[in-house]
């Protein structure tokens, strides 16, 4: 392994291992969770008093900071808002690289931009520790049920490390390469999810203007080359996809402004790396107008609705 701290050797399903979970949202919370029903020993923190209570209910041990939480672990877990939350959480000489202990193993599952995932794991090879960024997809779902999946960046020793622990909160675990291919990996699958809940909605509208039912044109497009996971797992109108959030009001899920969050990181990277992402764009500017208008906290998939308005309008 490269310098910069070796990782625990032995973690996962069959050694007890110390857990700091710094983040312990709607995702965080459940993801440490299921670290304690495997028999792990997490400690965690969160800013937020509910989300900290919400822990406590799944066996989560609650610091009284996080560089408390941290001192005391084998392993750190952040789930973050931003990359500058990130890198101002672990860098400096009161962050929690600082804080933990030599050789800690740190796995950023913040969804952030690919510089300051960069920036995370030379600060965290400087100062001694292994580390791996590893965002995740598959929603709150997917974070209660462990079926997460965790693309992650890192060297090959840190990534076998991290593996048995990452494997206790997801389903599926893909090493896409050195630091921050993780969170390359993220924003481009999430750029796909963004254009493809527009291309599914605008299909939906246009059909109910033509006089097709919702279930007739779900029939024919989740059995041919229309086929995708907006359609036939999260089919954003009601009724042919009962576990969509289309049949709760679009309570997410997956809110839109976490959609948008994404978006605008595509582009910031494509801006960087000179790609075109012209239907990247375009799904960018219409996120960000449904979200100006009220819906930051409804699913993204509620984005259908707004295209129905719009289109009643012209």
């Amino acid at each position: 392994m490269e310098k910069g701290g070796s990782p625990p050797a032995a973690l996962g399903r069959n050694h007890m291992t110390t857990i700091a979970f710094i983040g312990l949202g709607n995702m965080g919370g459940p993801m440490a969770g299921n670290l304690v029903k495997a028999g792990h020993s997490v400690l965690g923190f969160d800013l937020a008093p509910a989300a900290l209570e919400g822990a406590k209910a799944r066996g989560v041990v609650l610091a009284d900071s996080a560089r408390a939480a941290v001192a005391e672990a084998d392993v750190v877990v952040t789930m973050l808002p931003s990359g500058k939350h990130v890198v101002a959480a672990t860098s400096g000489s009161d962050g929690l690289f600082a804080a933990a202990r030599p050789g800690t193993l740190f796995i950023d599952s913040s969804t952030i931009d690919v510089a300051s995932a960069r920036a995370f794991h030379e600060a965290a090879k400087t100062a001694g520790h292994a580390s791996v960024d590893a965002p995740v997809s598959g929603g709150v779902g997917g974070a209660e049920a462990g079926t997460l999946t965790f693309m992650v960046g890192g060297t090959d020793d840190a990534f076998g490390a991290a593996r048995p622990l990452l494997e206790l909160m997801g389903k599926k675990i893909v090493h896409c390469g050195g630091a921050g291919s993780g969170q390359a990996a993220k924003i481009c699958n999430n750029m796909i999810l963004g254009i493809s809940m527009i291309a599914v909605s605008e299909a939906f509208v246009l059909g109910e203007k033509l006089g097709l039912s919702h279930q007739a044109l779900y029939d024919v497009a989740s059995t041919s080359s229309g086929q995708c996971w907006s359609l036939t797992t999260y089919c954003p109108v009601p009724g042919p996809v009962p576990t969509s959030p289309a049949n709760r009001n679009y309570v997410p899920g997956f809110a839109a402004a976490l959609m948008l969050k994404d978006l605008k990181l595509s582009q910031d990277a494509a801006e960087t790396s000179g790609a075109a992402t012209a239907l990247g764009a375009a799904a960018t500017a219409l996120y960000t107008a449904f979200a100006a208008e009220g819906n930051e906290g409804k699913d993204f998939s509620g984005i259908v609705e707004w295209i129905r308005t719009r289109a009643d309008e012209t």
